[in-house]
């Protein structure tokens, strides 16, 4: 397929590609709900700042009220709470042999395929760092793993023709025959970024603290657990230091420690030092995507008997530092120890 990429969500992910992919001459055009977002890049081009590269690049920007046309290629880079408004929204735009890749977080593949049916859906999996500055502005501030493939693990032209044309942002961009097993693997990895985010410290800091060590092996044990068992037979993949095989029943400590020590070395090369979901907490206060990243890890658990109490734990803990009951510090890690658990009636195994 060819003509215009449309990029639908202009923030981290989606400017931080899109911009990359102008630059090298490819015709893309993005769509962003924020008006202000949108102004900026009509009037100064996108700016992608940081330590891997450094340029402004004039781009086509609009409003999804000033969007025409239908389009073969969309990339979905909204934030998981909002895939199926915005898979509802794009829908009109798609053209009838056309596909939506999700360059997301979560599993979001399915939810957009009950929009517009899972043959038109691709699965795309990043974890490069980056974040939204301010209207007009990215931090590119690591590179990291991207990999597409299609949901049902065929091979195919359109993953094929995307991996080329990603290349200008990644030039080790994979076509796999095995998204989904990234995608569970990047769920038991975001359990630990989350628990990252409830502390006021960077990501790096926590991984590597010893303090916390056990708080962070269970919260990555029960996505493991829920992932191993409701996947369907998807083994979950490895990625930038995280070792799934760590995390699952029956890992060992050595596994483990190493693990961490890659996750710590991975992170402490990257400018951004936070999770997308801290800078939703401590910077742009606004819901982050707790429940659509960690909600199927307690759904999955509790169909699979299962437990996921601290998970459940987590997620709580997200939301009362959302509606601001609460200050991010490590303290809240303390929450998540047997000891704190156990008088509320939680006792982790």
């Amino acid at each position: 397929m060819s003509g215009t990429l449309l990029i639908w969500g202009a923030g981290a992910i989606g400017g931080t590609i899109g911009a990359s992919l102008v630059r090298a001459g490819q015709d893309v055009l993005f769509v962003d709900s924020a008006v202000d977002h949108v102004a900026a890049m009509q009037r100064d081009g996108l700016a992608i700042e940081g330590p891997i590269q450094q340029f402004v690049v004039p781009v086509r920007a609009a409003t999804p009220a000033q969007l025409e046309g239908r389009y073969d290629r969309i990339l979905l880079c909204v934030k998981a709470h909002h895939t199926a408004d915005a898979a509802r929204a794009l829908l009109p735009y798609l053209s009838p042999a056309g596909y939506v890749a999700s360059f997301q977080n979560g599993l979001n593949e399915p939810v957009i395929g009950a929009v517009t049916g899972m043959q038109r859906v691709v699965g795309a999996f990043v974890n490069f760092g980056a974040d939204y500055l301010e209207p007009g502005r990215i931090l590119f501030g690591g590179r990291g793993a991207c990999v597409v493939g299609e949901v049902d693990g065929s091979a195919s032209e359109r993953v094929s023709a995307l991996r080329r044309t990603l290349l200008p942002f990644e030039p080790d961009t994979i076509g796999t025959d095995d998204i989904l097993g990234y995608l569970w693997g990047k769920v038991a990895y975001g359990a630990l970024l989350f628990a990252t985010a409830v502390t006021d410290d960077a990501i790096a800091d926590i991984l590597a603290s010893e303090t916390y060590r056990a708080v962070l092996v269970g919260v990555g044990r029960e996505a493991m657990a829920v992932a191993v068992a409701i996947a369907q037979g998807v083994q979950p993949r490895g990625f930038n230091g995280f070792d799934p095989a760590a995390f699952a029943p029956g890992g060992n400590a050595a596994a483990i420690d190493a693990s961490f020590d890659a996750m710590v070395a991975f992170n402490r090369r990257s400018a951004k030092s936070h999770s997308g979901i801290w800078r939703d907490l401590a910077i742009r206060h606004r819901q982050t995507e707790v429940d659509a990243q960690l909600g199927p890890v307690v759904a999955g658990g509790a169909a699979c008997g299962i437990e996921t109490k601290l998970t459940v734990r987590l997620i709580e803990l997200i939301h009362e530092i959302e509606r601001g009951e609460r200050r991010l510090d490590r303290a809240n890690l303390d929450v998540l120890t047997p000891r704190a658990l156990r008088p509320a009636g939680l006792e982790v195994r």
